[in-house]
């Protein structure tokens, strides 16, 4: 296997990713009852946002924290939500790459799913 190089391995990455995680029984329902994303519309969002991270490509504009609060105020996103969200895209890298871009796609999610699960959680409790 490869590691995450390019755009195109970002798009696949991401798509697959989305392809799962809205289809599961724990948290699609965010996805396409909540949120009601578009996926022509989210996936570009995406696509920008990891590659602003995994390749060094400032292409992402936007603040990801702040478009989850709404969700959160319709239906609490809580630790397992958060982990289940990890547990798949952990499993959607490792199935198809591996490498330095790789890990740093799991490390990284790993902190913003534990920010945003703070944040959520104390905007709960203060808001």
């Amino acid at each position: 296997m490869q590691d995450i190089e390019t755009r195109k391995d970002v798009e696949f990455l991401v798509g697959t990713f989305y392809q799962a995680v809205i289809r599961d029984d724990m948290i699609g329902f965010f996805f396409t009852d909540i949120a009601r994303i578009d996926l022509s519309q989210h996936l570009p969002k995406m696509y920008n946002f990891w590659e602003s991270i995994l390749l060094g490509n400032p292409v992402y504009e936007g603040n990801p924290m702040r478009v989850h609060f709404p969700i959160n105020d319709v239906v609490a996103l809580e630790d397992k939500h958060f982990n289940r969200w990890l547990q798949i895209w952990e499993k959607t890298v490792h199935d198809h790459f591996e490498g330095h871009n790789a890990e740093t796609a799991i490390t990284r999610a790993l902190n913003i799913a534990r920010i945003m699960s703070y944040k959520m959680q104390n905007a709960r409790n203060h808001g």
